[in-house]
């Protein structure tokens, strides 16, 4: 599996940085995809839906830690990209 498509969309939010979206292959969209910054750094949190007793649950999510590694590193990396540039929306592969 490869990320060949990223965007990040950025927002002015104390902790939420930008949301994205992620193309899978060039056939598989996930969206909501959104920057967080946590105690640590930033961090890339996987889609989610409230539920009724209040809690999150994710909708997507990698099934193991390299594939959340890779999802990460191009998320982040077009995200450093954009803020490095000025904030532009644009594409990266």
């Amino acid at each position: 599996m490869d990320v060949t498509e990223v965007r990040v969309f950025p927002v002015d939010e104390d902790r939420l940085k930008a949301y994205a979206t992620i193309t899978l292959d060039s056939c598989f969209l996930v969206r909501d995809l959104k920057v967080i910054m946590g105690h640590k750094g930033l961090f890339v949190a996987m889609p989610s839906k409230r539920r009724k007793d209040g809690t999150y649950q994710d909708t997507a999510h990698p099934l193991n830690s390299e594939t959340r590694r890779l999802i990460e590193e191009k998320v982040l990396g077009e995200y450093y990209r954009q803020q490095e540039e000025g904030g532009d929306q644009s594409l990266a592969s």
